[in-house]
């Protein structure tokens, strides 16, 4: 089984700007607390995504590549909106860091993920990262896409 371990954080500043993005769109076909089931597309790729239950900053993680015509029909199954943003990844301190400019219903919202070996991995924050997201489901994508960004209250995104 695969496990993903990874540190979320708000982006500040835009010195992370200075790589070129590749466009992602992705949906869900079941967001379920328990497993999500995710189609995305990565520029000219199609992957199909199943993820467990997120517990600490660990989950399991199953990723398949599928054709982009396959993962195009099946985002028309997913629920709306579609998450779409633009990824930037960037090299810092010996880390590769995903950095997410969120596009569409989730305009205005940056973050960065690092994937770790193990959830007590020391790192070395870049400067443009901001405050630690990582155990606040309202980020994670599949609830992006349940509750976009722009629906959120001032006082709600205060609490970042």
């Amino acid at each position: 089984m695969a496990t993903e371990i990874e540190r979320k954080f708000l982006v500040t500043g835009n010195d992370w700007k200075s790589v070129s993005p590749t466009y992602y769109c992705q949906g869900y076909l079941s967001r379920d607390k328990n497993r999500t089931v995710r189609v995305r597309i990565a520029g000219e790729s199609g992957v199909l995504t199943i993820k467990g239950l997120t517990t600490g900053a660990s989950r399991a993680e199953f990723e398949y590549s599928i054709p982009v015509s396959d993962a195009k029909a099946l985002q028309q199954l997913c629920d709306k909106p579609l998450v779409e943003k633009n990824r930037r990844v960037l090299d810092y301190a010996g880390m590769t860091w995903e950095v997410d400019e969120f596009l569409g219903e989730n305009t205005g919202l940056v973050i960065a993920e690092v994937e770790l070996d193990s959830e007590d991995q020391q790192i070395e924050l870049p400067p443009w990262v901001g405050s630690e997201v990582t155990d606040d489901s309202r980020y994670y994508n599949s609830n992006l896409s349940a509750t976009p960004f722009n629906l959120w209250t001032d006082e709600a995104r205060r609490k970042s």
